[in-house]
């Protein structure tokens, strides 16, 4: 019988906080700066002498955090230093959080929160390659409020569970991250940086050797690096060289798409952490309102997608709806104007809310990505088309055609469709007659759907369609059709 391993993943993740000044100084916190080594000052430079200040508004935002994944938010809480020595931290040591973080507990996405702790960031390194090889640091980075998340160790079935899982949770926190308007959490800017420590056993109750993955800097770099990781530590113990699997921090390399070996792994004695003496403690529950923050917390990610999957809106839409805030906004503001446009007609009848979802994430998605700056569509307009489009009284032709008019010349499309004549006709008379001509006119269709070929019959749907400039309704067009060549 084949042997059964576990996967086990704990993530640290780490996101810079949108603030407008640095951690402990008065210095610009601005992630867009180009030029190196202008937003810097002594303190963040470490001069001799200077003091830090803590910024007010990187707290707060840290409890926002807590609060929405259902945190303990601390009474008490201090600064430590974090002692190591690298060119990044020209102070010795990183002003962070230890024994007393700002928030404990909480839980998101099938993971369990252990904290999630305020501290500042590092400078950045440039490395070159001309001239033999120097590095240069920007200090622009150094001091900006970093918020690190640290979840407990979960316990996985199998590998692909484990890594999807965990990019899952990664996509979910950046999310709550822009919904609060905390962070802007772009990975690709080095803005949110995920760590992931992960191991294997053969045993459930018992964890295997940890290896971390650091600075995993996409969703899809976070799947593959669990993956590769999980596999080539499944390989050495199934050759009985588990001995071989060392506790130690490696890194992704996204060109040849393996980890490699980086250093051993520190341990919390190795950075010789001690209260920071030149900041002071804080009472949170006395500095903060917290029953106010919580209630002015915006809806989440995990309420507004089980709110639209509630509409009858598939849950693959809904995600994506929750995703792209913009495409959510276009959603929501159609189905909002159902009440007021047409005489309390509730939007929650899943035919509208479904048809808008469609054309949100199909016609008007198109329009979007081709030219953001434009924006999106006047959502009473959309809901007017909406509902002509579900009851009838024009094609998804009509419709489709539309849009682009809607956001590019602001029509008004009721005045459209009536100018335009582009309102389905129902009137059976007149339908009726365009029937007899596309079956007078195609008689070589005709007779391919009497031989038993039934889909020849859309193409006198098409005929006729075109024929009443796409205002016939369909099905009493293949009504009539069905009727007359029975």
């Amino acid at each position: 019988m084949e042997k059964k391993y576990y996967p086990t993943i704990g993530l640290e993740i780490h996101a810079e906080l949108k603030t407008n000044t640095k951690m402990f100084c008065a210095c610009k916190n601005d992630p867009d700066e180009e030029k190196p080594n202008t937003n810097i000052c002594p303190v963040c430079m470490a001069h001799p002498g200077t003091l830090p200040v803590i910024n007010k508004k990187a707290v707060e935002n840290v409890i926002k955090v807590g609060l929405a994944v259902g945190g303990n938010i601390a009474d008490f809480t201090e600064f430590d230093r974090k002692n190591y020595f690298y060119p990044d931290i020209p102070k010795g040591f990183q002003t962070s959080q230890y024994k007393y973080p700002i928030v404990s507990g909480g839980h998101l996405a099938g993971f369990d929160i252990t904290r999630v702790h305020l501290e500042e960031d590092t400078a950045n390194n440039k490395h070159f390659d001309m001239d033999g090889g120097y590095s240069l640091i920007d200090f622009n980075r150094s001091g900006v409020p970093l918020m690190e998340l640290v979840t407990e160790a979960r316990v996985f079935d199998d590998v692909d569970g484990a890594s999807k899982n965990t990019s899952n949770f990664a996509k979910e926190f950046q999310m709550v991250l822009w919904y609060l308007r905390v962070s802007e959490a772009n990975m690709e800017k080095g803005e949110m940086r995920v760590e992931a420590n992960i191991s294997i056993t053969d045993d459930p109750k018992n964890f295997g050797i940890k290896v971390e993955v650091k600075n995993l800097n996409s969703f899809k770099s976070v799947e593959k690096a669990i993956k590769f990781e999980l596999e080539r530590m499944q390989k050495l113990l199934e050759e009985n060289k588990g001995d071989e699997i060392v506790q130690e921090t490696r890194g992704w390399d996204e060109i040849k798409q393996k980890t490699f070996s980086q250093r051993k792994k520190e341990s919390s004695q190795d950075y010789r952490y001690f209260p920071e003496p030149d900041l002071p403690k804080m009472k949170l529950h006395e500095a903060f309102d917290l029953e106010k923050m919580k209630s002015e917390l915006p809806e989440l990610p995990e309420a507004m997608r089980k709110r639209f999957m509630n509409y009858g809106i598939k849950e693959e839409d809904a995600n994506l709806l929750v995703e792209e805030s913009g495409l959510g906004l276009q959603f929501e503001g159609a189905l909002s104007c159902f009440d007021e446009l047409f005489d309390g007609l509730k939007p929650y009848d899943s035919r509208y809310a479904i048809a808008i979802a469609n054309f949100t994430l199909s016609d008007i998605q198109a329009l979007y990505k081709k030219d953001p700056k434009k924006g999106l569509l006047d959502s009473e307009q959309l809901a007017v088309l909406v509902r002509k489009f579900v009851d009838g009284e024009i094609s998804s032709r009509v419709a489709k055609d539309l849009i682009p008019r809607m956001r590019d010349d602001s029509i008004d499309v009721l005045e459209v469709l009536e100018k335009e004549n582009l309102l389905q006709k129902n009137d059976e008379g007149a339908i009726k007659a365009l029937v007899e001509k596309a079956i007078a006119e195609n008689p070589e269709v005709v007779a391919t759907y009497k031989a038993g070929k039934e889909n020849a019959i859309m193409s006198l749907v098409g005929k006729v369609i075109k024929e009443s400039n796409g205002s016939a309704n369909p099905k009493m067009v293949i009504d009539l059709l069905k009727k007359s060549l029975s």
